[in-house]
């Protein structure tokens, strides 16, 4: 963690969770300062091959990001309920993967949901996947989306995370301040 403009900036691993596609975006910065894109993939696996192994693969992956990154906080997709079942539960188990190694190391986790994710970057919790893209591009100062986009998705929830991980963690200490107050003159 360094010190921009008198906040902490953090380094997010991003991770658009997937069992065939992976995206995974590092992102370094803190609200109110240009953001830094510092890596984006994504991470492959064959649908052709057993469930473990894809899993194994996975976690091979996202070791390795672990290590030549050294991520302050882990930005995970929340998995929601979508109609096909084979889909969610593909998303889950790789979402499992990223939450067991970040647990291993003692890197904190934040879940972003996908319409928080658009309402921080976009403005609109419902935006769509180029309007995601598109901000990401201009939020990065890059000259274009990644591709495909779960790597853009990935970016947007390390940028949601740093932008909303500040406001959150003011909200948390606000509520621990005033209960303690409260306690006082409850005591009293």
């Amino acid at each position: 963690m360094s010190h921009a403009a008198g906040r902490t900036a953090l380094t997010v691993l991003g991770v658009d969770p997937g069992l065939t596609r992976c995206g995974i975006g590092v992102v370094h910065g803190s609200p109110g300062s240009q953001l830094t894109l510092v890596d984006v993939g994504v991470i492959q696996t064959a649908a052709a091959l057993p469930l473990e192994q894809r899993l194994l693969e996975l976690e091979s992956h996202l070791i390795s990001w672990f290590d030549r990154y050294q991520p302050d906080v882990i930005a995970v997709e929340r998995v929601f309920s979508q109609h096909n079942v084979r889909t969610v539960m593909g998303t889950g188990q790789a979402a499992g993967i990223a939450l067991l190694l970040a647990a291993k190391r003692g890197i904190p986790v934040v879940m972003h949901t996908p319409s928080e994710v658009k309402a921080a970057v976009t403005g609109n919790g419902r935006a769509n996947k180029s309007q995601v893209a598109d901000m990401v591009v201009r939020i990065l100062s890059l000259k274009e989306a990644p591709k495909p986009v779960d790597s853009t998705d990935a970016l947007a929830l390390a940028i949601c995370n740093i932008w909303r991980g500040n406001a959150t963690s003011k909200i948390e200490a606000a509520l621990v301040k005033e209960k303690s107050r409260i306690a006082k003159l409850v005591k009293r």
